[in-house]
Protein backbone atom coordinates (compact mmCIF):
# COMPACT_ATOMS: atom_id res chain seq x y z
CA UNK A 1 0.00 0.00 0.00
CA UNK A 2 1.10 3.76 -1.22
CA UNK A 3 1.23 5.51 1.66
CA UNK A 4 0.61 9.25 1.97
CA UNK A 5 2.47 11.64 4.32
CA UNK A 6 0.69 14.93 4.96
CA UNK A 7 1.67 18.15 6.66
CA UNK A 8 -1.12 20.04 8.76
CA UNK A 9 -0.02 23.19 9.75
CA UNK A 10 -2.51 25.28 11.43
CA UNK A 11 -1.72 27.77 14.94
CA UNK A 12 -4.83 26.86 16.24
CA UNK A 13 -3.32 23.33 18.25
CA UNK A 14 -6.98 22.14 18.95
CA UNK A 15 -7.83 22.42 15.12
CA UNK A 16 -4.44 20.91 13.77
CA UNK A 17 -4.21 17.79 16.18
CA UNK A 18 -8.31 17.26 15.65
CA UNK A 19 -7.58 17.23 11.87
CA UNK A 20 -4.44 15.07 12.13
CA UNK A 21 -5.88 12.37 14.29
CA UNK A 22 -8.63 12.22 11.99
CA UNK A 23 -7.00 11.73 8.84
CA UNK A 24 -5.00 9.26 10.83
CA UNK A 25 -7.47 6.80 11.43
CA UNK A 26 -7.33 6.74 7.40
CA UNK A 27 -5.39 2.89 6.92
CA UNK A 28 -2.64 5.07 3.97
CA UNK A 29 -2.53 8.12 5.80
CA UNK A 30 0.68 9.38 7.86
CA UNK A 31 -0.04 12.61 9.26
CA UNK A 32 1.79 15.31 11.50
CA UNK A 33 1.33 18.85 12.86
CA UNK A 34 3.03 22.18 12.77
CA UNK A 35 1.79 25.07 14.74
CA UNK A 36 3.55 27.97 12.58
CA UNK A 37 5.37 28.04 9.04
CA UNK A 38 8.64 28.21 10.22
CA UNK A 39 7.59 25.02 12.37
CA UNK A 40 5.97 23.32 9.10
CA UNK A 41 9.20 24.59 7.11
CA UNK A 42 11.78 22.83 9.32
CA UNK A 43 9.47 19.24 9.29
CA UNK A 44 9.81 19.77 5.28
CA UNK A 45 13.81 20.26 5.47
CA UNK A 46 13.96 17.07 8.43
CA UNK A 47 12.17 14.96 6.59
CA UNK A 48 13.42 15.39 3.13
CA UNK A 49 16.96 15.00 4.60
CA UNK A 50 15.81 11.64 5.74
CA UNK A 51 14.35 10.51 2.79
CA UNK A 52 11.05 10.66 4.20
CA UNK A 53 9.51 13.70 2.31
CA UNK A 54 5.71 14.43 2.67
CA UNK A 55 3.98 14.61 -0.07
CA UNK A 56 0.98 17.26 0.97
CA UNK A 57 0.73 20.13 2.84
CA UNK A 58 -2.65 21.50 4.21
CA UNK A 59 -2.17 25.11 5.40
CA UNK A 60 -4.36 27.39 6.91
CA UNK A 61 -4.78 30.66 5.18
CA UNK A 62 -4.67 32.93 8.11
CA UNK A 63 -1.80 31.04 9.37
CA UNK A 64 -0.02 33.56 12.13
CA UNK A 65 -3.19 36.06 11.63
CA UNK A 66 -1.95 37.64 8.51
CA UNK A 67 -4.08 38.33 6.17
CA UNK A 68 -2.75 39.18 2.71
CA UNK A 69 -3.90 42.23 0.75
CA UNK A 70 -3.70 43.59 4.71
CA UNK A 71 0.33 44.07 4.14
CA UNK A 72 2.90 42.60 2.18
CA UNK A 73 3.08 39.04 2.77
CA UNK A 74 5.82 38.01 5.17
CA UNK A 75 9.12 36.19 3.06
CA UNK A 76 9.20 32.49 4.23
CA UNK A 77 12.62 32.95 4.92
CA UNK A 78 11.98 36.22 7.73
CA UNK A 79 9.75 33.98 9.05
CA UNK A 80 10.71 34.24 13.27
CA UNK A 81 9.76 31.71 15.68
CA UNK A 82 6.06 32.92 16.57
CA UNK A 83 4.71 31.85 13.83
CA UNK A 84 4.49 34.86 11.61
CA UNK A 85 4.91 34.01 8.44
CA UNK A 86 1.18 34.02 6.71
CA UNK A 87 -0.59 31.40 4.62
CA UNK A 88 0.16 32.47 0.91
CA UNK A 89 3.88 33.26 1.84
CA UNK A 90 4.45 29.65 3.19
CA UNK A 91 2.77 28.53 -0.03
CA UNK A 92 5.35 30.57 -2.09
CA UNK A 93 8.44 29.35 -0.15
CA UNK A 94 6.93 25.64 -0.13
CA UNK A 95 7.06 25.50 -3.69
CA UNK A 96 9.99 27.03 -4.76
CA UNK A 97 12.17 25.24 -1.94
CA UNK A 98 10.11 21.58 -2.50
CA UNK A 99 8.20 21.70 -5.90
CA UNK A 100 6.78 18.22 -5.24
CA UNK A 101 5.14 18.66 -2.39
CA UNK A 102 1.54 19.72 -2.94
CA UNK A 103 -0.19 22.17 -1.27
CA UNK A 104 -4.05 22.28 -0.26
CA UNK A 105 -5.23 26.11 1.38
CA UNK A 106 -8.07 25.25 4.54
CA UNK A 107 -10.07 28.68 5.16
CA UNK A 108 -12.69 29.84 7.35
CA UNK A 109 -14.30 31.35 4.35
CA UNK A 110 -14.70 31.41 0.10
CA UNK A 111 -13.13 34.52 -0.80
CA UNK A 112 -12.23 34.31 -4.47
CA UNK A 113 -9.69 36.90 -3.80
CA UNK A 114 -7.82 35.09 -1.69
CA UNK A 115 -8.15 32.15 -3.23
CA UNK A 116 -6.54 33.44 -6.66
CA UNK A 117 -3.49 34.57 -4.69
CA UNK A 118 -3.42 30.84 -3.20
CA UNK A 119 -3.37 29.11 -6.85
CA UNK A 120 -0.75 31.84 -8.18
CA UNK A 121 1.31 31.25 -5.08
CA UNK A 122 1.27 27.49 -6.15
CA UNK A 123 -1.34 25.39 -4.38
CA UNK A 124 -3.22 22.96 -5.79
CA UNK A 125 -6.63 23.83 -3.77
CA UNK A 126 -8.55 25.80 -1.32
CA UNK A 127 -11.12 23.77 1.04
CA UNK A 128 -13.35 25.11 3.66
CA UNK A 129 -12.59 24.77 6.70
CA UNK A 130 -15.97 23.12 7.91
CA UNK A 131 -15.64 20.52 4.32
CA UNK A 132 -16.79 16.81 5.54
CA UNK A 133 -13.85 14.73 6.06
CA UNK A 134 -14.46 12.23 2.78
CA UNK A 135 -14.46 15.75 0.91
CA UNK A 136 -10.85 16.66 2.17
CA UNK A 137 -9.67 13.25 1.11
CA UNK A 138 -10.95 13.89 -2.05
CA UNK A 139 -9.34 16.73 -2.45
CA UNK A 140 -5.91 15.00 -1.27
CA UNK A 141 -6.30 12.24 -3.56
CA UNK A 142 -6.79 14.58 -6.17
CA UNK A 143 -3.95 17.29 -5.86
CA UNK A 144 -1.63 13.93 -6.10
CA UNK A 145 -2.87 13.45 -9.11
CA UNK A 146 -1.93 16.73 -10.17
CA UNK A 147 -5.88 18.05 -10.32
CA UNK A 148 -6.64 21.51 -8.72
CA UNK A 149 -9.79 21.93 -6.44
CA UNK A 150 -11.99 24.68 -5.64
CA UNK A 151 -15.55 24.69 -4.15
CA UNK A 152 -17.78 25.15 -7.20
CA UNK A 153 -18.87 28.45 -5.88
CA UNK A 154 -15.89 29.93 -5.78
CA UNK A 155 -14.96 29.00 -10.17
CA UNK A 156 -16.25 31.65 -11.63
CA UNK A 157 -14.84 34.59 -9.22
CA UNK A 158 -10.89 33.18 -9.08
CA UNK A 159 -11.52 32.91 -12.82
CA UNK A 160 -12.39 36.18 -12.94
CA UNK A 161 -9.15 37.58 -10.32
CA UNK A 162 -6.85 35.32 -12.67
CA UNK A 163 -8.17 37.08 -15.79
CA UNK A 164 -7.85 40.29 -14.21
CA UNK A 165 -4.15 39.79 -12.72
CA UNK A 166 -2.96 38.20 -16.24
CA UNK A 167 -4.39 41.29 -17.52
CA UNK A 168 -2.50 43.58 -15.06
CA UNK A 169 0.77 41.44 -15.49
CA UNK A 170 0.65 42.09 -19.22
CA UNK A 171 0.49 45.64 -18.72
CA UNK A 172 2.98 45.51 -16.25
CA UNK A 173 5.43 43.83 -18.86
CA UNK A 174 4.62 46.53 -21.44
CA UNK A 175 5.87 49.22 -18.87
CA UNK A 176 9.19 47.22 -17.77
CA UNK A 177 10.11 46.63 -21.50
CA UNK A 178 10.20 50.70 -21.87
CA UNK A 179 12.85 50.88 -20.10
CA UNK A 180 16.70 50.49 -21.09
CA UNK A 181 18.70 48.28 -20.47
CA UNK A 182 20.56 50.08 -17.68
CA UNK A 183 17.17 51.39 -15.99
CA UNK A 184 15.87 47.58 -15.47
CA UNK A 185 19.49 46.83 -13.78
CA UNK A 186 18.45 49.66 -11.41
CA UNK A 187 14.95 48.22 -11.14
CA UNK A 188 16.03 44.73 -10.06
CA UNK A 189 18.51 46.17 -7.47
CA UNK A 190 15.28 47.87 -6.29
CA UNK A 191 13.19 45.40 -6.06
CA UNK A 192 16.35 43.76 -4.07
CA UNK A 193 15.66 46.63 -1.72
CA UNK A 194 19.24 47.96 -2.01
CA UNK A 195 19.09 51.92 -1.26
CA UNK A 196 20.86 54.60 -3.83
CA UNK A 197 24.11 54.69 -2.51
CA UNK A 198 24.06 50.33 -2.87
CA UNK A 199 23.19 50.37 -6.21
CA UNK A 200 25.81 53.03 -6.96
CA UNK A 201 28.58 50.92 -5.77
CA UNK A 202 26.88 47.92 -7.39
CA UNK A 203 27.19 49.21 -11.02
CA UNK A 204 30.21 51.32 -10.70
CA UNK A 205 27.75 55.09 -10.87
CA UNK A 206 27.60 58.13 -9.34
CA UNK A 207 24.88 58.64 -6.51
CA UNK A 208 23.93 61.33 -8.93
CA UNK A 209 23.24 59.01 -11.66
CA UNK A 210 21.99 55.95 -9.87
CA UNK A 211 19.24 59.09 -8.73
CA UNK A 212 18.27 60.14 -12.43
CA UNK A 213 18.18 56.21 -13.17
CA UNK A 214 15.84 55.92 -10.48
CA UNK A 215 13.55 58.83 -11.52
CA UNK A 216 13.58 57.92 -15.04
CA UNK A 217 11.72 54.45 -14.13
CA UNK A 218 9.72 55.90 -11.83
CA UNK A 219 8.62 57.81 -14.47
CA UNK A 220 8.40 55.62 -17.30
CA UNK A 221 6.57 53.14 -15.37
CA UNK A 222 4.24 55.89 -14.12
CA UNK A 223 4.28 55.51 -10.29
CA UNK A 224 5.19 57.92 -7.78
CA UNK A 225 7.46 55.74 -4.98
CA UNK A 226 9.93 53.06 -5.10
CA UNK A 227 7.43 50.58 -3.12
CA UNK A 228 5.40 51.03 -6.43
CA UNK A 229 7.56 50.49 -8.87
CA UNK A 230 9.11 47.19 -6.88
CA UNK A 231 5.07 45.97 -6.79
CA UNK A 232 4.82 46.72 -10.45
CA UNK A 233 8.02 45.04 -11.34
CA UNK A 234 7.31 41.93 -9.14
CA UNK A 235 3.72 41.49 -10.76
CA UNK A 236 6.07 41.87 -14.38
CA UNK A 237 7.85 39.12 -13.24
CA UNK A 238 11.00 41.03 -12.55
CA UNK A 239 13.40 39.19 -9.87
CA UNK A 240 15.82 40.98 -7.50
CA UNK A 241 19.72 41.25 -8.57
CA UNK A 242 21.73 38.22 -7.07
CA UNK A 243 23.05 39.12 -3.61
CA UNK A 244 24.19 36.50 -2.53
CA UNK A 245 26.42 35.86 -5.67
CA UNK A 246 28.31 38.98 -4.43
CA UNK A 247 29.08 38.02 -1.45
CA UNK A 248 30.81 34.68 -2.64
CA UNK A 249 32.08 37.15 -5.08
CA UNK A 250 33.69 39.47 -2.77
CA UNK A 251 34.70 36.45 -0.31
CA UNK A 252 36.83 35.07 -3.28
CA UNK A 253 38.59 38.70 -3.72
CA UNK A 254 39.48 38.77 -0.47
CA UNK A 255 40.27 35.61 0.19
Amino acid sequence: MVRIRVLVVDDHRIFAESLAAALAAEPDVDVFAAGSGPAALRCLERAAGEGRRYDVLLVDADLGGRLPGARPAVPVQEGDEEGLVDGISLVTGVRVAHPAVRIVVLAEKDDPRRAALALQAGASGWVAKDCSLSRLLTVIRGVLRDETHLPPALLTGVLKELTAARKHRTESERLVESLTPREREVLRCMVAGLGRKAVAERLFLSPHTVRTHMQNVLGKLGVHSTLAAVALARRAGVGPVDLAGDVVERGGQLA
